[in-house]
């Protein structure tokens, strides 16, 4: 990408930042967006063959690359340790995108108990816990900046996927919370929610003509949100320029919700 005419945040050069999802799609966008920025970063994803492919590509445009690890969040314990030892490669984490998630669309009568608590392990409780493991690096180091991805969909009342919009709508009640038990420390908590974002896996699966008139009808801006325009956000809510937003959701969604 080029993102030269992008705004730079001094405060971001140097920062250890850690990133779920990070290796496609908006998370690839922040990842990147990041480095640009001259942090240092680390992200995890299920993805290998995508993850290492962006890694190069950094690498070539910046000369310097994100550290990756492959990780499937659902698994705690394994995500807790690639956090840990980010912090040990690349010093105390400052910053934390909890943007992993999983929107497979599903009808509300063929959810049985156990996908119910699969979505739920996907898209709300590796925050929490990621979240737990940060918290006493950012404290170290005097505050940080956390940033959990919500979205727009249960707000604009979207059907076709219960388990996945109850999940984004419980992150706005985790954001608040967490803003309240961390703010002490001055470790700040937002959510950011994308609206229909063109990612490769949105056009691949779900953008057709209908998609298409959604858009142009339900958008205030005519235009199509990029991976790039979600993470510009992200930049300025990790940046010590929101040094006292905190516990707020911010949306990016061209005026649809």
């Amino acid at each position: 990408m080029d993102l030269s005419n992008f705004g730079r945040f001094p405060s971001l050069g140097g920062k250890s930042v850690f990133v779920t999802g990070g290796g496609s799609g908006i998370g690839a966008a922040i990842v990147e967006s990041f480095v640009d920025q001259g942090a240092r970063v680390a992200f995890v994803d299920i993805d290998d063959a995508a993850s290492r492919a962006l890694c190069d590509a950094i690498r070539h445009q910046y000369g310097a690359a994100p550290s990756f690890t492959r990780c499937d969040i659902t698994d705690i314990a394994a995500m807790q340790a690639a956090i840990e030892q980010a912090a040990r490669d690349q010093g105390d984490i400052g910053v934390l995108i909890n943007n992993a998630a999983n929107d497979t669309r599903h009808t509300w009568q063929e959810v049985t108990p156990e996908y119910w608590d699969e979505r739920m392990a996907i898209n709300l409780r590796p925050m929490f816990f990621a979240i737990q493991s940060v918290a006493p690096q950012m404290k170290r180091l005097g505050g940080g900046s956390v940033i959990n991805f919500g979205s727009i969909s249960w707000k604009v009342r979207m059907g076709g996927a219960a388990a996945y919009t109850t999940a984004k709508a419980a992150v706005h009640g985790l954001t608040r919370g967490m803003a309240r038990e961390l703010g002490q420390d001055a470790i700040r908590v937002n959510t950011v929610l994308p609206g229909w974002v063109m990612t490769e896996r949105q056009k691949k699966l779900w953008l057709d003509e209908t998609g298409e008139r959604l858009l142009d009808q339900e958008q205030c801006l005519k235009g199509r949100i990029e991976p790039v325009d979600v993470a510009r956000l992200v930049m300025f809510l990790a940046s010590d320029d929101a040094r006292m937003c905190t516990a707020q959701e911010f949306i990016v969604d061209g005026g649809w919700a």
